[in-house]
């Protein structure tokens, strides 16, 4: 009997655990992508040029590891502001590359509500379904090599058709990224809720940018 009620217990406070992880993982998402849109706006508006290549890979790679290093602390907040912040900086000129087409504000818009169906379809998917989606992480591992390797190419090598290939992928990827992490965080993978926005930030920042791509070339005015 107090083996039964200790097990009980046990998964009382594991469901307790899941649900504030959940809670406080897509509240924080809430307020990064509120916070982001605000400073992609602005970048928008001000016509801010695209950041240097370096500057980007190092503004994001130096953010991500500092917010990885103080994801158990206070900072940590501070730390995925400033991260997604940036980010929000780097969309800015990439909306107005897009603003410029003819149909642009209609590829924004398309891209927009397709990455919220997408992400709002897989997250209630796993939510419902509970399914455990740890098998997808040998799958995002290579997709990531495949992915890093078909964007290099890309700056060598004019293929056609090569970009929207990996903008293709991209969205593959971002929406096995998004199924994994939502299913990590109810199967007790993740309970770092810092660590668990990022994830879904960045996954949902490429799916975005991505779909802009797709939509772009297919509206046939890059």
């Amino acid at each position: 009997m107090q083996e039964r009620d200790y097990a009980l217990n046990h998964s009382q406070v594991e469901q307790q655990e899941v649900s504030s992880v959940l809670r406080n993982t897509y509240g924080l998402l809430a307020i990064t992508l509120a916070f982001s849109g605000l400073v992609a706006f602005i970048s928008q508006r001000a016509n801010v040029p695209y950041p240097n290549i370096f500057v980007v890979l190092i503004g994001f790679y130096g953010l991500f590891f500092l917010t990885a290093k103080l994801r158990n602390s206070a900072w940590g907040l501070l730390s995925t502001l400033a991260l997604t912040g940036f980010m929000g900086y780097t969309l800015g000129p990439i909306l107005n590359r897009y603003l410029g087409m003819t149909n642009g504000a209609e590829v924004i818009s398309s891209a927009f509500t397709m990455t919220a169906l997408v992400f709002f379809g897989l997250s209630a998917y796993v939510l419902t379904t509970r399914k455990d989606m740890s098998f997808l992480s040998g799958f995002i591992t290579a997709g990531f090599f495949v992915l890093l390797g078909a964007v290099v190419a890309s700056f060598f090598f004019q293929i056609s058709g090569l970009q929207l290939a990996i903008s293709a992928g991209f969205v593959l990827f971002s929406s096995a990224c998004i199924l994994f992490q939502t299913s990590a965080i109810i199967h007790g993978g993740e309970r770092n809720y810092i660590m668990a926005t990022i994830s879904l930030y960045v996954s949902i920042y490429n799916l975005f940018v991505s779909l802009l791509q797709i939509f772009g070339i297919m509206g046939g005015d890059d």
